[in-house]
């Protein structure tokens, strides 16, 4: 890839991670955690449903097509060194999904890392495959999802017009409790926590293979085939996905699945679009929003864990506690929270760049995916020696 191309693709991964923030953040924001999340979503203002519908689901969709051109160039990069597919690239997500584990454990309930390993894993045996097979998988695993979730998305209709459920009493686990409350209850509550990833992973293979085919077919080439393929994407999902997403996001919370997993991935097609465009045009020396950016993007695994981390230290009880003293100034306090947050990092990756190659927790990744195969070459020098004498 030209130089120019890789400045887009992490122009773009800064955009999915600060834009993932804008979904998070409502949940830290909320005295009650994720807890109250379903709860707060039948009793949001116009406001604050407008700006929720800016986030939910197309910076997690973004980020998803994202990772799939990532498994598109490790797939290109062992096609050219001539080395086995998938061979240690299941190495590579059995740490992230390790990497996702301790971020669930530890910091957030809503971790997108562990389902990310387990469709990478599934996605790398496909990925290599004619793109016949490929478009079949991808509308026979989509058709299933959108079937899935419209069946959802009707038992929540029928359930809720049946009968009302009984009120319940706020949580205080996020306003009042400890750390390790809330550590403890991530790790009792695992079955409702990871119950998304019945959702990511469906959605991920769809979208993992069509960041892989869209990067075949020159989506990030600055002009003729790859320009004329952004303009299709925008029109997609500007001019179908955006109008159809906001309907869903003012229709209840009953619509919440189709809201934030069926529509914004049409959504992210646009984004993916607009912004490499963007770059594209952008002349002269990068200015201090593409640079913080693009280096957010450099660091994305850090930032996406450390950002979350310092959301959770911001609002929870056992942190500064902004959540509950703050509760009467949403959504205004929840918008400048996210944009302190973002700001922090790009200003963190941009220093913390200035010193090392990658960030904090991709040296540490890096190291451990490096290491195995050291110390396997290493032996395998040992045994050809010893058999030399």
């Amino acid at each position: 890839m030209t130089t120019r191309r890789i400045d887009v693709l992490d122009v773009l991964r800064g955009v999915a991670i600060m834009g993932t923030l804008g979904t998070n953040i409502w949940i830290f924001t909320s005295p009650a955690g994720p807890e109250g999340l379903l709860d707060a979503l039948g009793r949001t203002g116009t406001v604050e449903t407008f700006l929720r519908f800016l986030a939910n689901g197309k910076f997690l969709a973004l980020l998803t097509l994202l990772f799939g051109v990532g498994l598109e160039l490790q797939y290109r990069s062992a096609a050219r060194r001539g080395a086995p597919w998938p061979g240690w690239y299941l190495w590579r997500a059995g740490l992230l999904f390790l990497e996702g584990l301790i971020h669930y454990v530890l910091i957030f309930e809503f971790d997108v890392l562990m389902g990310y390993a387990l469709t990478s894993i599934i996605v790398a045996y496909l990925i290599g495959r004619s793109d016949r097979a490929v478009r079949a998988w991808m509308i026979t695993v989509g058709s299933v999802f959108a079937v899935l979730v419209g069946l959802v998305t009707l038992a929540l209709a029928y359930g809720r017009a049946g009968m009302a459920p009984p009120a319940a009493a706020p949580s205080t686990l996020f306003s009042e409790g400890s750390y390790l409350d809330q550590v403890a209850a991530r790790i009792e509550l695992v079955g409702v926590y990871r119950i998304e990833a019945v959702f990511i992973v469906p959605m991920g293979i769809v979208l993992f293979l069509l960041g892989s085919r869209l990067m075949r077919a020159g989506v990030f080439e600055e002009s003729g085939r790859g320009a004329a393929l952004r303009r299709k994407l925008m029109v997609i999902g500007f001019g179908v996905g955006a109008p159809l997403n906001l309907l869903t996001s003012f229709a209840g919370e009953t619509w919440f699945l189709v809201d934030r997993y069926l529509l914004p991935p049409l959504v992210a097609l646009g984004l993916l679009a607009l912004v490499t465009t963007l770059v594209h045009r952008m002349a002269g020396a990068p200015g201090l929003l593409r640079r913080g950016l693009t280096n957010v993007g450099r660091t994305a695994l850090s930032c996406y864990v450390f950002q979350n981390l310092a959301a959770a230290a911001l609002c929870y009880g056992w942190g500064l506690g902004l959540a509950a003293e703050f509760d009467e100034l949403r959504p205004w306090w929840v918008v400048a929270a996210w944009a302190g947050v973002c700001a922090l990092f790009m200003a963190l990756s941009t220093l913390w760049l200035r010193r090392f190659e990658r960030g904090p927790l991709e040296l540490v990744w890096q190291w451990a995916y490096t290491a195995p195969q050291s110390h396997l070459r290493t032996n395998d020098k040992v045994m050809d020696n010893s058999i030399k004498r």
